[in-house]
């Protein structure tokens, strides 16, 4: 084999390596079943469910920039404070502290994982009325631009946190027909 062989076969064999090296990124995180669950997924958050769907995602790999995208600028999170008034009451806050919030949440904990379980409600609405009467789902989801969810979850922080409980959304589908969460009313019990 000559010079000119070896240097042909090493310029052919170049591009083929730089191609498939290419196609792997060591920082992407993986695809698959995460914790022993279901396969986790990114959506274009086209229905509420998808927006959930990358609720989860978020919460699993701790992305909060993400997480940011699938809350709505005028989103409104509702929890229920022991500590409020002496004997507890419902408190809130907006967008900013709940991305905030969630940051350094996803910072202070190296595992999470998030399943949504039973769908205790669905309703989907336009400009406020019910589209009960639309034959089925996508067509409620195509013709609606607010939707209200009850779901039940089990959320695990870390090794030691077990939230589980109800969560109350309500979705907005904002002018890029992409739905959002607007509203999130925590009743989760620890």
């Amino acid at each position: 084999m000559g010079m000119n062989d070896r240097a042909f076969r090493f310029l052919i064999g170049l591009p083929m390596v730089w191609v498939l090296a290419s196609c792997w990124n060591p920082f992407a995180p993986t695809e698959g079943d995460i914790f022993g669950s279901a396969n986790v997924t990114l959506t274009d958050l086209q229905s509420p469910g998808e927006a959930l769907e990358n609720m989860r995602y978020a919460y699993i790999y701790r992305d909060s920039l993400l997480y940011s995208q699938i809350i709505d600028t005028g989103f409104v999170f509702i929890f229920y404070d022991p500590d409020l008034g002496g004997s507890g009451d419902y408190n809130f806050w907006g967008r900013d502290t709940e991305l905030r919030t969630t940051s350094r949440l996803f910072r202070a904990y190296n595992h999470f994982n998030l399943l949504w379980n039973a769908t205790l409600l669905t309703e989907y609405r336009f400009q406020g009325a019910r589209l009960d009467s639309l034959p089925d789902e996508a067509a409620q989801i195509a013709a609606a631009d607010e939707a209200r969810f009850i779901k039940t979850f089990d959320l695990d922080i870390g090794t030691e946190i077990h939230v589980t409980g109800n969560a109350i959304f309500s979705f907005r589908k904002g002018a890029d027909m992409r739905w959002r969460i607007s509203r999130w009313q925590d009743e989760s019990e620890y």
